[in-house]
């Protein structure tokens, strides 16, 4: 057995891709993983599979269009990739809150950063599968487009930290 991480895209609490976490659990129990547990109402999950990442992926994907009726992005994570990203912070000296991971299915490519737009302060750097942006007045007020995080979805490094503490336990 694996210990993963799922991240679900544009998965939330209220609004469009409202999921329940009970449901994500009932999904996750349905497509076989043990061990399930969520972390924060925003699509976050930590099970145990004897399937592979691409396999996980596929059985949540398929669940979730069928519970939510519109695909839903999912990215797969084990304990060892979480903590080398966690590790892997170049912003390590800046405030967790403000740093977030872009997590994305492959490789942003090199030119990732350079084809982003709206930049006023912000700093990005790039990861294996993964962006790292620090937003120096928060997400939220930020104009910053990155084109290559389309299909990602972010965790601040608060998150990124708990996520890897719950894929990491014994």
């Amino acid at each position: 057995m694996t210990r993963f991480v799922a991240l679900l895209r544009a998965v939330n609490v209220g609004g469009t891709g409202r999921l329940a976490m009970a449901d994500l659990v009932g999904m996750c129990a349905a497509a076989g993983f043990d061990g399930i547990r969520t972390f924060i109402a925003s699509g976050n999950v930590v099970f145990d599979s004897e399937l592979g990442p691409e396999e996980v992926k596929r059985a949540l994907e398929v669940r979730l269009e069928s519970n939510l009726g519109k695909p839903v992005g999912v990215l797969v994570r084990n304990s060892d990739e979480m903590a080398a990203i966690l590790a892997g912070n170049p912003f390590v000296d800046r405030p967790s809150k403000y740093t977030h991971v872009v997590f994305l299915d492959a490789s942003p490519g090199p030119d990732a950063l350079r084809m982003a737009t709206g930049r006023s302060g912000e700093d990005m750097a790039l990861g294996t599968r993964e962006i790292f942006v620090f937003y120096p007045d928060g997400q939220g007020k930020s104009k910053l487009r990155i084109p290559a995080a389309a299909t990602g979805t972010a965790r601040n490094m608060n998150t990124v930290a708990k996520l890897t503490e719950m894929v990491s336990a014994p």
